[in-house]
């Protein structure tokens, strides 16, 4: 039985930028460090809890996700971190020279406002923040 998420791996060309990324920019808390010499990698982690995967499907078969699909066949899309105040964390990520796929949050699934920082910021990875629109 599966009981939750392990682990999203994500290949980075520069640990020290990752981990300070992940760690000071997002507040994820730095677990420990490890290399593996068997997998000829160094390993930063990272633990988030009450995470789950979303699987993503162009609506009408249009959009960016269908865009992504016709180029890579499917695969990792984006992370997404939930947020409890997501302008103060879109004005502090800004200054800190993020660039957002947006000018402002829109409207996401579970009713959550939403927005994504561009790849280019996080080594190529799409991360998307959310806030569900109650709070």
């Amino acid at each position: 039985m599966i009981t939750g998420l392990d682990h999203i791996a994500i290949a980075v060309p520069d640990l020290h930028k990752a981990i300070e990324r992940f760690a000071e920019d997002f507040g994820l808390p730095l677990k420990a460090t490890e290399d593996v010499p068997e997998a000829k990698t160094s390993a930063a982690f990272l633990p988030i809890e009450k995470s789950s995967i979303e699987l993503i499907h162009p609506l009408n078969g249009e959009g960016p996700v269908q865009k992504y699909l016709d180029k890579k066949g499917g695969g990792i899309h984006h992370l997404c971190f939930r947020s409890d105040d997501i302008e103060a964390d879109i004005e502090r990520l800004k200054a800190k020279g993020y660039q957002f796929l947006s000018d402002a949050p829109t409207k996401g699934a579970h009713n959550c406002k939403v927005i994504f920082i561009h790849p280019k910021s996080c080594d190529g990875v799409l991360v998307e923040l959310n806030q569900p629109m109650d709070h």
